[in-house]
Order: structure tokens, then sequence, then C-alpha cells
């Protein structure tokens, strides 16, 4: 008897059930069987399930004499189940890599529940992924396993059978089955949610709900959208048969509600000329099953008032007055923003014929999108050793609460397009950035502007992205070129740096080596502030903490991890846990939080995150050059090197002068990781090595050079010290050398890459 009996009904899907299929068989928890019903579709799916019968064991085809319907489908798959736990996957979505293995261990942590919800990622045809909005209600936090009563917002998720296990003894001692008709999944969720003794959640993305273009059964406009009704017939008579479930009509009779506007008010869905007819069915459902006792949110009391009256031309005459208000919006909102970018416009030049304010700086960051990196570290520097220039931060308006709150407590600080920021761009004498700054800027003579770069390159910048249009991303040379003319300073952090900075930004400006600001925090930091920072990321006390941050990959159209991070920790062990940090052009996170996996994509300091760390995992970012300062272990992961090399172009080849071991494989990492050579005297030669070739000035006192040469203008600075004598702060981790944490039992008969080197 096997552990689960996934179910995967096939109706014209042909083009996706192979990737349905094979995101089920190649599962990391082998204990399954798969039932893959052919609703005797008229394409090629019942041929691909017999494709996949022949070469695996597991795939048990069912072959219906006649299309019945993903219901009756999803039945004949049941009736074939012999898992302990039914598990149904349509045919044109996934399941996420190590689903099964994950839900097997919730199930077996929760007691074998009766139902197992967990959750979904909707994947767009455009490539993006979306988690569900409503993933909150699937915290493991709190008892499990429990029933609806104790968490009744488990209503609020998508009613659909594929978000969760059943126990299959459940099923059948209670006699469970999907109807025929639209909407089959309503009159089978709520039953069983509510008669569950048992339910626990799984607080992880195990489908991928496929969004298709076009083709999608409730995406097609049809009078079998009709079906809804009878759909909620049945589950109002299913509470009508157990009295124990009144408590449950008001809230399903809200939900049903809810879910009638939504059909109605979406057009892909019920021909034009039944809508009133379905408006008018609505309103009959509406005062059958009125249950008092489940309040309506404000947002949505104007359609229910229509649901319940029936106003079909009401409605209709609403959405046109809505329509026509955003129109008029629109234009109000075009015509005031041009009003206004005029008078800016005229603000900015009578600015520029005011003299400049020599006490003035003004700083930007990583595209104006909030405090750090270079700029802040600059910033602090210029309070310190300059008290006499005010200071100001331009924030940009996509910067959260969070990181406008992080900014500097001295300096004032600025929105982009408003007329102070347009006065601090024409009056401050210095103006510091680590990204382009504003084309509309007019440089005054006088004016002094710092290029801080972000970073030492490895990848291809400038102008020799000319011939790599994938990473260039539009990037206009003239528009580069007149940026460049600006600067007056442009900081690096090494030799490999200021020969590719002046061979890439061609221009007149003065290049001062005297290494990176943003890495003086890592000879400054004491263990104290290292503490603390572990502390509010939530990373354990006798934890490895391992920052993942990979670079971004210029030729991909949507960006997603090539490590299945759970599959790591899980074959790790309890000890390691993980931050994970995406590119900033990555645009969302890069991987939910959820168990020893902690997303950091918004922490707001990329050098707090370092500090926490005790080990750092990337493949072509240019943090490790920032990282290799604290001189803790680097492992790179360079699985996709030869993609990478051919968008992006690099300046050499890191795997054969890496800062540490090299992984050119998921499992090569994991091995790395296991057998302690993370961390082991050939890494840390590799590292020292890295360290002297790129750290030779990053000593803590950086920006304080830049400050006293720029602002001042003093010829003797501070000396730089020399590696030896730098003494960052160490690693939590730095003690448990001789410690369980060290090492990790190692499979055998594989050779690692740290090894060969």
């Amino acid at each position: 008897m096997p552990r689960f009996s996934v179910i995967v009904p096939a109706y014209k899907v042909q083009a996706y059930l192979h990737e349905c299929l094979e995101s089920v068989l190649s599962q990391s928890y082998p204990d399954l069987e798969l039932i893959a019903v052919d609703d005797c579709s008229p394409d090629a799916s019942g041929a691909i399930i017999d494709e996949f019968a022949a070469r695996d064991p597991r795939v048990r085809p069912v072959h219906l004499a006649r299309n019945q319907g993903l219901g009756p489908a999803r039945n004949a798959g049941t009736a074939e189940a012999t898992g302990d736990y039914l598990v149904f996957l349509d045919g044109d979505d996934t399941l996420t890599p190590d689903a099964l293995h994950e839900i097997a261990d919730r199930l077996k942590e929760t007691g074998e529940p009766d139902v197992l919800v967990y959750d979904y990622a909707r994947t767009f045809w455009t490539g993006e992924t979306i988690r569900n909005q409503a993933a909150a209600q699937l915290t493991e936090e709190g008892p499990a396993p429990f029933r609806l009563a104790d968490r009744p917002g488990l209503l609020r998720l998508l009613m659909v059978a594929w978000n969760k296990a059943y126990r299959r003894e459940f099923i059948e001692q209670e006699g469970f089955a999907f109807p025929s008709g639209y909407y089959e999944d309503t009159p089978w969720t709520y039953p069983v949610l509510m008669t569950a003794e048992s339910i626990a959640t799984l607080d992880r993305v195990c489908v991928h709900y496929r969004q298709r273009r076009r083709g999608a059964i409730l995406g097609t406009v049809s009078p079998r959208h009709f079906d809804i009704f009878e759909q909620y017939d049945r589950v109002f008579a299913y509470v009508d048969q157990n009295p124990e479930l009144a408590r449950w009509r008001p809230l399903l009779f809200r939900r049903m509600v809810d879910h009638l506007v939504v059909v109605f008010a979406r057009r892909d869905r019920l021909p034009r000329r039944s809508r009133a007819a379905f408006l008018r069915k609505a309103r009959t459902h509406y005062r059958r099953y009125r249950s008092p006792g489940a309040p309506v949110p404000p947002r949505n009391r104007l359609r229910h008032g229509l649901v319940r009256l029936g106003l079909h031309r009401t409605w209709r005459a609403l959405q046109l007055a809505s329509a026509l208000l955003r129109r008029t919006r629109k234009l109000a909102d075009r015509l005031l923003k041009g009003l206004r970018g005029s008078a800016l416009r005229l603000h900015y030049r009578v600015q520029r014929r005011l003299p400049l304010r020599a006490d003035r700086a003004a700083f930007a960051a990583h595209g104006v999108r909030g405090p750090g990196d270079s700029p802040g570290a600059l910033e602090q520097a210029f309070r310190t050793h300059a008290p006499h220039i005010r200071t100001a931060w331009i924030t940009g308006p996509d910067a959260d609460a969070e990181q406008r709150d992080t900014a500097p407590s001295g300096p004032r600080r600025l929105r982009p397009d408003t007329a102070a920021y347009w006065t601090a761009l024409a009056r401050s004498k210095y103006l510091v950035h680590n990204d382009g700054f504003d084309r509309r800027l007019v440089k005054r003579p006088g004016q002094v502007l710092v290029q801080t770069q972000q970073g030492t390159p490895l990848g291809h910048m400038g102008l020799d992205l000319g011939e790599r249009p994938a990473a260039a991303g539009g990037t206009d040379v003239d528009d580069l070129l007149d940026d460049v003319d600006k600067w007056d300073y442009v900081l690096s952090a090494n030799r490999h740096s200021t020969l590719t900075w002046e061979r890439v930004h061609p221009g007149g400006y003065t290049t001062l080596e005297y290494g990176s600001p943003r890495n003086d925090v890592f000879q400054q930091a004491t263990s104290a502030d290292v503490t603390r920072i572990r502390e509010q990321l939530g990373i354990p006390d006798g934890t490895v903490a391992i920052l993942y941050a990979p670079a971004h990959r210029d030729y991909r159209r949507t960006q997603r991890t090539t490590l299945d991070l759970h599959r790591v920790l899980r074959r790790l062990g309890p000890r390691f846990v993980v931050l994970a940090r995406a590119d900033p052009r990555h645009g969302g996170p890069l991987t939910p939080t959820a168990g020893r996996v902690i997303d950091v994509t918004d922490h707001p300091g990329v050098e707090e995150l370092c500090l926490a760390s005790d080990a750092l995992v990337t493949d072509y970012s240019s943090i490790m050059f920032d990282y290799a300062n604290l001189d803790r272990p680097i492992v790179l992961h360079t699985d996709d090197w030869e993609a990478y090399e051919a968008a992006r172009g690099t300046y050499f080849d890191v795997r054969s002068f890496p800062p540490g071991a090299v992984a050119r494989g998921e499992d090569e990492l994991i091995d790395i990781f296991a057998s302690g050579h993370w961390r082991g005297s050939r890494s840390a030669q590799l590292r020292s090595a890295f360290r002297e070739r790129f750290c030779p000035h990053d000593d803590g006192r950086a920006a304080e050079r830049v400050v006293r040469h720029v602002v001042l203008g003093e010829t003797c600075r501070p000396p730089v010290v020399p590696l030896g004598k730098r003494h960052p702060v160490p690693s939590p981790a730095a003690s448990l050398t001789h410690s369980p944490l060290a090492t990790v039992p190692q499979p055998t008969g594989r050779r690692t890459v740290i090894e060969r080197l």
C-alpha cells in the first residue's frame, strides 16, 4: 500500500501533461502511485499516459469510455486508489520539487490528520510566479491537528481540491464524491473541511497552479457557469442533512454570494445575453439561503445589495459610471502631472541661478530605493569628519516604510521630483551616488559628484555591454557617457576595479583607490552587533547561518533559484539555516520564508546580513568580494557558468580563482558542507589569496580617507592597515569547528570539488 495516491485527470492538456506527470514521478518521496485518468480526451493525453505507464510501474492508467468531466474523472481515480492519502492534481498543474516529502513529514508530525492543507503559487504563461495571497492562513504555529471551528479562516482559501491531502479511509467512510459540472470543487471542499475531525496545515508551496493564456475551463465563456447554483444547492443540502453543521450556514451564505459576484463580474465567463438571467437566479439563491450572522465587509455591501435585489440594469449602469470615473481620473492625473512637471522645471532653473551651498551634500543609493551601500557609509563619514556639512538623503517613493525608517537620523530626507529634491540637486556642492545620477541633472561649476560604484565587478559593465544585449537591458551609451562626464571622483576597492572602471567608463574623473566604504562596517562591528542582528532575523542560537545571495540572470526573463534550499537543509540537518536574499532586480522574495529558510530580500542592509551569517553561498554576485573582508567561508555554486558568461561576460573565470570551494551542482554543494570542506584549510588558503587581490584597502577607514581627500583637501590620509593586522568580527560559529556543526555524515563514493582544487 503506497503512502500517496496522486490522481491526475486529463482532458485536452497534451501540451502540459508531460510536465505534470514528470513532476510527480520525480519527487524525492517515491512511495506513491500515480493514477492518471484519461477523460476520453480527443488529443494525445491518453497516449502520453500510456507512455508513462510503460516506463514506470507506479503509473496506473485509467481510460474512460466517454467524456464525463473533471468531477467524475476524479471519482474514477479515487475508486482505483490504494494509498493512505489522496492527492489531486490537475493535468496542467505541477507539484513543486520535494512537495510530497514535505507533506509526508507534516502528516507524521501532526498525527495523521484527516486533511492537510498546503499552499500553491500561480504560474503565468509569462513566466511570473505569484504565491497565494491568503498564505497567512496556513501558518503552522499553534496546536495541530485542529478542527475547522478552531481556524475558520481556512474557508477564506481558494475552494479547490488540489491544495489538500485527504486520508483515504476518511473519504471512503464519509462517502464523499465529486459531482459533475463546473465548480465541482465547491460541494467537495466545504463538506470535507466541515466534517473533518482533524486538520493540519503546511506553510509551503506544493503546487504550481498554471494560469493558461487561453483554454482554461473557468476562463471560457459558456452557459455552463450556471452550474454554480446546483453546486451550492448541494453544499446547503449537506448542511441540512447534518444539523450539527448549521453553525456554518451564515459563513457559507456569505462565501456563496462572494463567489456568485466573481462569476458575474468576470467578462470571460457568462455569455452576454445570459447575464441578466444569472443575476435573477443569484437573487433567488440569495433569498433561499440567506442566513444572518456573517457580517459583510463595507467594500462588498453594494455588490451584495445588487445581488439581493437582482438589479442587472443598475449593476450595468454602475459599471459604466465606474469606467467613466476611472477615465476622468486618468485624464485629470495626466493634466496635473504635466502642470506639476512644468512648475518643477521652472523651479529648478531658478535654483540653478542661486549660489551653491558649500555646506550641503545629497546622497542616494541603489537607484534612490533607500539609504545604504557606500553612499550610506560616506554620509556617516561626512557627519563624523566634516560635521559642518549638512547632509540629505534621497529616498525613493518605492522604498517601504521600514527602509525609510532606517535612514540615518541626522540627514534630511528628500523624495524625488519634489521642490526640495530639485533644490538639493541645484545647490548642494556634493552629490554622492552609487548608480546613475538623474539624467535631468545639470552639473554646475563648483559641484563635486562622487560615484561610489556598487562593488567590485565580475560581470561586464559599461561599454563592455555593447555586445551583450541581454545584459545591457536597453542601456543608452550616449546617456551613460553624459553621466560619466559629470563625475569628479570614482571610488575603487582594488586595482582590478580601477582598471575596469577607467576602461568601461572613460572620462576625466579622478579614481580614488581607497577601498570600498560599504565594507568599513565589517572592521568596525562588534560581537554584540552580530548577536543583535541574528536575534532580529530570528536565527536560532547554536546554528550555522548560510547567506544565499545569487546574482541576477540576464538570460532569464523571470528569476528563480537554481537551488532547492529545502532539500539542501534537509540533507544537512537541523543545525543549518539559510538566509535567502534575491538580487534587487528580482522584484520579490527569492523564496517564501518556511521552516529553516528565512527570506531576507527586504532587509534594508545587506551588510547586516553578512555580519549575521557564518558562510556565504553565491555564484557570480559581487557580494563575494565584500564578504571576503569578514574572512569567513565562501562557497560558489556555478551550475550555469557557461550560460551566465555567454549572456553577461566576465572579467575572469572565478572558478579558476575562487574565494573558496566551488560546487558545479546542488549535490556537490551539499557534499562540501556535509564533509566540512566549506571551512577547511584549503578553503582558507583560497580565501586568503582572494582577499590579498581584492581587499587590500578595506581596513575600515575607506570612507574616512574619501572625506579627508574630497571635502577636507588633506594630502596626508590614514595609512592602510595590512591584511594580517585586521581583526574583523568573528563568525558566531567560529568556535564550533570541532563540534557536530563542523561536519555532517557525508555520502560515500563522491569526490568533491574542493578536493580537485
